[in-house]
């Protein structure tokens, strides 16, 4: 295909703009050869008309198609040049704030002046292990790059870093520095990585200053090689440093400062340890006011002093030496204000009370005089003598700035060395990386000789560039087999040779710096007469005889050659460092600092290694290397090391000058794109085939342009045969081994003919679309049509049909009308003659009655009014009869009672009860007397005492059994007045309802009675229904008073027992019975004293008759008393035993009292509460009451069932017991007969669920249960967590047998051995997870057999006999929740080390389903075909997999459900992060297409968790983020509408997450837009005020918070059967 072709209508062009440099422009006709102008419209609408070059013919370049604008890699961009770069920098960068690009090996990175949330830990992470070009572009993808090719090839590798000042070099140094120490931990004890970050702020501070360009710029370079052993971590580093600004100490610019260190110091003067040094503000020092910039923006000197020297201690600088250090600095500080006056023209002087001048030499402890002598004289030397010269001022005042030049420089030297002291290798050093930060080119308006040695610099850095470029192209081809020429490229070994070569710009600026007379101005004339005619890149400025021209890579720069002598020579007063010897201050530091003895073998500018001692000579002898020479050499050096190593690149590109966040200057950017050799490395890659191409990826994007018949199983050969098709010229393309490889153009050109494709079918498609819409349209009007045909068809036919019935209805109704009207005519005349005759009949009837009436009701009166007044009369006298009988028959019994009495008490009627009885006695009292006369002398009354004892002995029984039956007579009266206070409360009870149900029926009768009723009815059952209302109510106020009294009687002091008061009715009761039993007595007391005077008489009798020993001859009377003696016993016995029970039943019905007492206040309580409710709320209440009395009662009952349930258990217990001892009895009782043969079955053994083992055994049984055992010589049982109902077993054992030293020694073996498998085999998820399960259910056990009601509640009675008895393990309980927590923590990261590889590659890379919405074009970094292969084998079923093989295993060892819930969550969440992560850091994975097919992915997780009945663990909120970010990946990104939609979608994401996507969106073909800055802008106005986490990066290694619910087991220990694979015999059942 020609080039003229592509310049068609509609195509796209840059055109030369001097202040953007590029502008876009838009063909409005198409290109034919031979036109001279092309018609163009620019992007603002205006028509333009460009002219063409006739001689070159060169026509403005090609715009790249929108969807390679802003690609990772510049050189993946169609059309290679300048404007296609700039352009996709600018989109990146301003557009998608993206800083870091690709361009073939070199990593672009521009400054955005603002802080960005991407060098975070976890971004760290995500890039580690990632190969490059497989995310989006950054610092550390290089770093990574440049580890992993370290630790493969066992190659030294080099970071180098460049680009101009304020670019970002040293920041971007330090992220590289970062990666390493993050990534790579040191061997040694010493954090060498903190020590290496620590050196950043040192150097900083002493070698960085603020410039008009950058605000940190760093007046040094410097190459820091990071040593690694052999498994690849840092064990030291050493930094060498070239070519420091010493200038910058004496002189600075305007708006530019000194070096930090010395503006720290001045505003740390105020501390206690710097007051010797007597320092002020920064203002009052000429080496720190000659900029006037005292400060910087945002920028703490005093906080970066105690940054300074915290690093300085970390560091191993004592005190001491940073005292020594920064005495030399505030030494440097104060010699920078010493005056020199000038006395003549040749001579200068110092006045003696110099104040800075003594402090300078106070600090640096040397003699006044000598100092101030010398910078005012020199001392000359010649063959034959020595003689002293006065110096000019302008001399002196050169001497004092080089002399402090010259100390700091030294001081400067002495620092690094001292870094690398501390840096140095702890071990044998394998490989390093090295990180040279050195400057970029660099051109101002007055370029002097700082500029030059930099620019030198650059073109040796960039030829090393250019080769190395070159070699990695020519490599590319041999690999792929692709035959390749010689690249032509331009080559500045010229302008090198021109620097550096003999009788080069250096070589004479040695020899004049040799020659006596030697000055600027013979120097560059000399160079006029040599270089000018003899080199095409050295010029001659036209207007100047002082400068000259060097024409470098990047542009052609002019140097001034004042100074440049002076500064090539960087001489030293030899008399000043004679003076400084002589320093009364001798520390090693100061001596290595200035003694020029041990001075370095080559200059600090350009190298600060080890300093070496060398043998003591004239110090002139130090300087004969100038500097231009030094730094030759050190450079030569540099470039040979590089050259060793295999280098990465870091451009950095200051986007403007004015330091504004993400602003991009065309013309700035184009300046340092060409002198960084951006643009070199293009024009390499477009010299030849800088598009590539997998078969795969080529199929994959362009298999629309395809026929089907073409399409071959081989993807090779498919590519092959369309290309020959789609592009004529074989010259365009070439075939590789596994890649495509195309000219440039050539991707642009496959672009437009796929959207041509694509278009045309878009054109088919609506076409076909829109005639099937138009067909639909039309058959569906025809079908409208015919339907309301019909429709209003049969209208018309309804409409004739109802007229024909309202013409038949209208006929009808007038007939029946005016037969009406005559019908209701007579019955109208008819009914009024009726009600006439009625009226007047029923008068008439009415007259008759009412006469009939009122004499029949006379008649009645009369009857009853007779009928009363004789009942009256015969009631009177009735009543009368009665009572004169009453009266009579009282007076007969009143009589008849005294009769009786008196017979009672008289003696008679004492005789006949005791006939016979008399004469004994007395013949007994005439013994008596008898017996008392004959022994009158000697005592004879202690039988009449016996016998009054006796008498007296009755007299108490008889009171005791009186007042037994009084007791007994008081408890029948008190139940009698329990049970009537019982039916008092029912009555009242029944009385208060009836009263209700009457109100109610008073109400209804008063205001919804008949509406006929008269009003005398109404009045008349209004006062009865009041009347009756009125009974009642006295009748329920007596019943009121008389339980209120009955209550106050029971419930007074003493209770039931209490004396009831005076006039009540139990007073007058208990009144009437005592005096019943006082009469009684009264009257036993009477037959006592008769009984009493009858015995004395026949005791008597009896002395007189037969003597004292006949008196009780039978033995009648003893034997009597005996019986009376144990009957009493008795009686007291039976008397306690009703007291007691007396006792008990009182307080029983106290109890029952009292709860009737609250249970009445409760009743009345919610009575009168209901009562003030209205009737639905009385219903609720009085519900509610019910259902709270019912379930107390429930509760009582579940109370009496529990315990009967435990009589219940231990009865069945006795009776198993007596039942096996009933049928041992039988056994043994029973007899067989001989002979017969028996059976005899032995009896099971009844286990205790015990493992019984010696001591010392735990061992073996550890060995032989955890740490021999696999997972799968278990998994053959039908019990699963087998090791762990052993291991308790044992327990149990040790436990019964009461020994803690087994118990604890069996419980801490059995942590250190399941721990010791986990760290051995923790990598095996099948371990993990089987330890894991068992370790939980011995944790479950400890606490199931705790005795805990709180876990032995879930037991059978069975199992809670198996519970620990002597011991209390709950100490262990939380060891082992450790334990199981620790394990579980080991089944993620095992999981999470096994899913890792697998979620990138499945979730993102993959694609589920392939069309025309594929993704975008794969990364030209992306080199391996393995690595593509290998990532398209990962699919999200493979995840799914691995996940069904975790989950399986788990549910094989019978992990806890919980457990495994957890577990699922947790590795969701890592998979969503781990993706989200990734999505985040790759651009080509943010297109609509991509997110569609992340959806369905997660999607497919979903369902497994359905399928796996786990789907409300979590697990499905824990990809909330991921499926967030596919939505806003497909939602419309446009209007405000879509962005507040946005802000209420992805609650999930985070602010940063949700500007990143947004960022990062990428259209994949040419009918999607990218997100426009305005609406990315508006999403974080609606974000500002989000109150979350603004990291961007999910936390892979966060865990969720773990629990272990209890799980109890229906697994009873007895039952366990040991399998002999197990190998523990030696174990015995108990």
């Amino acid at each position: 295909m020609a080039v003229s072709e592509l310049y068609s209508k509609s195509a796209r062009v840059w055109l030369p703009d001097p202040e953007e440099v590029w502008r876009s422009a838009e063909l409005t006709r198409a290109f034919t050869p031979g036109d001279q102008v092309l018609s163009l419209r620019l992007e603002d609408g205006s028509v333009l008309e460009h002219r063409i070059d006739l001689k070159s013919n060169r026509l403005p370049p090609l715009r790249n198609p929108n969807l390679l604008v802003g690609e990772n890699d510049l050189t993946a961009l169609s059309y290679l040049h300048e404007p296609a770069v700039l352009h996709n920098l600018k989109v990146r960068f301003t557009d998608s704030k993206l800083i870091y690009t690709y361009c073939g090996i070199v990593l672009v990175a521009i400054n955005p002046y603002s802080s960005l949330p991407i060098y975070e830990a976890d971004i760290i992470h995500a890039y580690s292990g990632q190969t490059l070009g497989d995310m989006d572009p950054h610092i550390f993808a290089v770093a990574e790059e440049a580890y992993k090719n370290m630790a493969r090839d066992e190659r030294n590798q080099s970071v180098i870093v460049s680009g101009e000042s304020g670019a970002g070099k040293t920041v971007s140094a330090k992220y590289v520095m970062r990666y390493f120490a993050t990534v790579s931990r040191s061997s040694v004890q010493a954090n060498v990585e903190d020590k290496v970050l620590a050196s950043n702020p040192i150097m900083e501070a002493i070698g960085n200053a603020k410039t008009t360009r950058n605000d940190n710029s760093s007046r040094f370079g410097k190459y820091i090689e990071i040593g690694f052993d052999k498994k690849n971590r840092i064990i030291g580093a050493m930094m060498k440093t070239y070519l420091l600004e010493k200038s910058r100490v004496v002189f600075q610019p305007l708006g530019e400062r000194n070096y930090h260190i010395l503006y720290q110091l001045c505003a740390s003067s105020h501390l206690p340890e710097f007051k010797d040094f007597k320092l002020s503000c920064a203002d009052d020092y000429l080496c720190t006011n000659q900029g006037q910039c005292l400060a910087i923006e945002g920028v703490d000197d005093a906080a970066d002093m105690t940054e300074t020297r915290r690093a300085l201690t970390l560091l191993g600088f004592s005190d001491s030496d940073q005292m020594s250090l920064f005495r030399i600095l505030a030494a440097i500080l104060h010699f920078s204000n010493v005056e020199v006056k000038a006395q003549s023209a040749d001579s200068s002087s110092i006045t003696p009370d110099q104040h800075h001048l003594a402090m300078f030499c106070e600090l640096m402890g040397v003699a006044y005089q000598d100092m101030a002598y010398w910078l005012c004289h020199r001392k000359l030397r010649t063959a034959t003598e020595t003689f002293v010269k006065t110096l000019s001022k302008v001399s002196a005042v050169n001497g004092r700035d080089a002399l402090a030049k010259h100390i700091y420089a030294k001081l400067f030297g002495w620092i690094v060395d001292s870094i690398n002291r501390t840096l140095k290798f702890a071990a044998t050093r394998r490989c390093f990386i090295g990180i040279l930060d050195i400057y970029g080119f660099e051109t101002f308006d007055v370029n002097s000789f700082e500029q030059f040695c930099i620019n030198y610099a650059n073109e040796k850095l960039q030829q090393q560039f250019n080769l190395h470029v070159f070699k990695l192209e020519q490599e590319e081809y041999m690999k792929e087999e692709i035959p390749w020429s010689l690249i032509d490229f331009s080559d500045n070994e010229p302008c090198i040779r021109l620097i550096e070569a003999r009788m080069g710009v250096l070589d004479l600026l040695d020899e004049e710096c040799r020659m006596p007379k030697g000055s600027d101005d013979t120097w560059v004339q000399k160079l006029y007469t040599t270089l000018l005619k003899q080199n095409v890149h050295f010029d001659k400025p036209r207007l100047s005889n002082t400068a000259f021209i060097i024409h470098h890579f990047a542009d052609k720069v002019e140097y001034q050659c004042d100074g440049f002598l002076e500064k090539n020579k960087d001489t030293v007063n030899e008399e000043h460092i004679n003076v400084l010897k002589m320093s009364k201050v001798k520390p090693v530091s100061y001596f290595s600092v200035f003694s020029m003895e041990c001075s370095l073998k080559t200059d600090t500018n350009s190298t600060s290694s080890t300093s070496k001692r060398c043998r003591q000579g004239p110090a002139s002898k130090v300087h004969k290397k100038t500097v231009g020479l030094q730094f030759r050499q050190s450079l030569t050096l540099l470039m040979d090391m590089l050259n060793a190593t295999t280098p990465h690149y870091v451009r950095c590109i200051k986007p403007n000058d004015q330091k504004a966040p993400f602003t991009l200057e065309p013309m700035r950017t184009v300046q340092q794109l060409r002198s960084c050799g951006v643009l070199e490395t293009i024009r390499i890659s477009a010299a030849g085939y800088p598009s590539r191409w997998t078969y795969q990826e080529f199929f994959k994007r362009y298999g629309v342009l395809v026929r089907q018949k073409d399409v071959q199983t081989n993807f090779n050969q498919t590519c092959k045969t369309a290309l020959e098709k789609l592009i004529e010229d074989r010259d365009k393309y070439q075939f590789g081994r596994t890649k495509i490889f195309f000219r440039a153009g050539q991707v642009a050109y496959l672009e437009d003919l796929r959207s041509e494709k694509l278009r045309l079918a878009c054109v088919s498609i609506q076409k076909t679309l829109r005639c099937w819409l138009a067909r639909k349209k039309y058959l569906r009007m025809r079908r409208s049509a015919v339907v309301l045909q019909k429709h209003v068809r049969a209208q018309q036919a309804c409409r004739f049909v109802r007229l024909l019935r309202w013409t038949n209805a209208a006929v009808v109704i007038q007939k029946n009308v005016r037969m009406w009207a005559g019908r209701r005519a007579y019955q109208r005349e008819r009914s009024a003659a009726v009600t006439i005759q009625g009226c007047f009949r029923s008068y008439k009837a009415r007259q008759s009655y009412y006469k009939l009436l009122y004499e029949q009701k006379t008649v009645v009166i009369q009857s009853w009014v007779r009928g009363w007044l004789a009942r009256k009369r015969h009631q009177r006298y009735l009543a009368a009869v009665v009572l004169l009988q009453s009266c009579v028959r009282r007076l007969g019994a009143r009589r008849e009672l005294k009769r009786l009495r008196a017979e009672a008490r008289s003696v008679e009627h004492f005789k006949k009860l005791n006939v016979g009885m008399e004469n004994k006695i007395m013949q007994l009292q005439r013994r008596i007397d008898q017996q008392v006369r004959s022994v009158s002398s000697t005592d004879a009354h202690p039988r009449p005492r016996h016998s009054l004892g006796l008498y007296c002995f009755v007299f108490v029984v008889a009171e005791s059994q009186a007042a037994l039956e009084t007791n007994r007579q008081l408890e029948k009266e008190l139940l009698e007045e329990r049970a009537h206070y019982q039916s008092l409360l029912s009555e009242h009870l029944q009385l208060e309802e009836r009263h209700g149900d009457l109100q109610d029926k008073m109400n209804r009768s008063m205001y919804y009675g008949p509406v006929g009723q008269t009003k005398e009815r109404t009045c008349e059952s209004y006062f009865r229904g009041g009347s009756q209302r009125q009974e009642l109510e006295s009748e329920n106020k007596r019943l009121k008073q008389d339980l209120g009294s009955l209550r106050k009687s029971l419930t007074d002091d003493s209770g039931p027992l209490a004396p009831p008061k005076p006039g009540s009715m139990p007073y007058n009761v208990l009144l009437e019975q005592l005096d019943c039993s006082n009469e009684e007595l009264e009257m036993r007391k009477e037959e006592v004293l008769l009984l009493r005077s009858h015995m004395v008489r026949q005791t008597a009798f009896k002395h007189k008759v037969g003597g004292l020993h006949t008196l009780n001859e039978d033995g009648e009377l003893w034997l009597a008393y005996e019986g009376l003696k144990e009957t009493n016993r008795v009686l007291e016995g039976l008397l306690q035993d009703q007291g007691r029970a007396h006792q008990q039943e009182v307080q029983e019905v106290r109890r029952e009292l009292l709860g009737v007492k609250e249970e009445s206040g409760r009743q009345q309580q919610l009575l009168a509460q209901s009562l003030l409710l209205p009737k639905e709320a009385q219903v609720e209440a009085c519900l509610q009451h019910e259902i709270t009395r019912l379930a107390n009662e429930n509760l009582d009952l579940m109370e009496r069932q529990e315990g009967q349930d435990k009589t219940v258990r231990v009865l069945k217990q006795q009776l198993k017991s007596y039942a096996e001892r009933l049928e041992e009895f039988e056994g043994n009782s029973s007899r067989w007969p001989i002979g017969i043969p028996v059976n005899i079955t032995r009896k099971e053994k009844v286990f205790q669920g015990m493992l019984e083992y010696k001591e010392g055994d735990e061992s073996m049984l550890l060995k032989n249960l955890v740490v021999d055992l696999t997972p799968r010589s278990v998994a053959v049982s039908s019990l699963p967590w087998l090791p762990a109902y052993i291991i308790f077993m044992c327990i149990r054992y040790a436990d019964h047998i009461n020994d803690e030293e087994r118990v604890s020694t069996l419980l801490n073996s059995t942590i250190i051995s399941i721990k010791g498998v986990i760290k051995r085999r923790g990598k095996d998820f099948e371990t993990v997870s089987f330890w894991l399960a068992n370790a939980g259910r011995f944790l479950h056990c400890l606490r199931q057999y705790s005795g805990d009601e709180d876990f032995t509640k879930h037991n059978t009675p069975r199992q809670n006999e198996h519970c620990l008895t002597n011991f209390e393990l709950s100490g262990y309980q939380q060891v082992f929740g450790d334990l199981v927590i620790q394990i579980y923590q080991q089944l993620i990261k095992c999981t999470q080390d096994q899913l890792l590889p697998l979620i990138v590659a499945g979730m993102l890379e993959h694609e589920t389903a392939q069309g025309v919405l594929g993704s975008m074009p794969a990364s030209q970094r992306k080199r391996g075909a393995s690595v593509a292969e290998e990532a398209d084998a990962v699919t999200v079923e493979t995840i799914l997999q691995q996940l069904s093989l975790f989950h399986g295993a788990m549910r094989q060892h019978d992990m806890d459900q919980e457990l495994v819930r957890q577990a699922v969550r947790q590795l969701f969440h890592f998979i969503c992060a781990v993706t989200l992560n990734h999505l985040l850091l790759r651009k080509d994975m943010c297109s609509w297409g991509k997110g569609l097919q992340i959806r369905y992915k997660a999607w497919q997780l979903e369902e497994w968790l359905m399928e796996k009945e786990l789907s409300d663990c979590g697990a499905k909120e824990a990809l909330e983020p991921l499926v967030q970010a596919a939505q806003l990946l497909q939602i419309n990104k446009k209007t405000p509408a879509d962005a507040q939609a946005i802000c209420a979608m992805c609650s999930a994401l985070t602010a940063p997450q949700i500007v990143k996507v947004l960022n990062l969106y990428t259209p994949v073909i040419e009918f999607e837009e990218r997100v426009s800055p305005t609406f990315i802008a508006t999403i974080q106005d609606l974000l500002r005020d989000r109150s979350e986490p603004t990291t961007l990066m999910m936390d892979v290694k966060s865990v969720f918070p773990i629990s272990i619910p209890f799980v109890p087991s229906l697994v009873v220990m007895d039952a366990i059967q040991i399998p002999a694979s197990l190998h523990l015999g030696f174990l015995t059942r108990v």
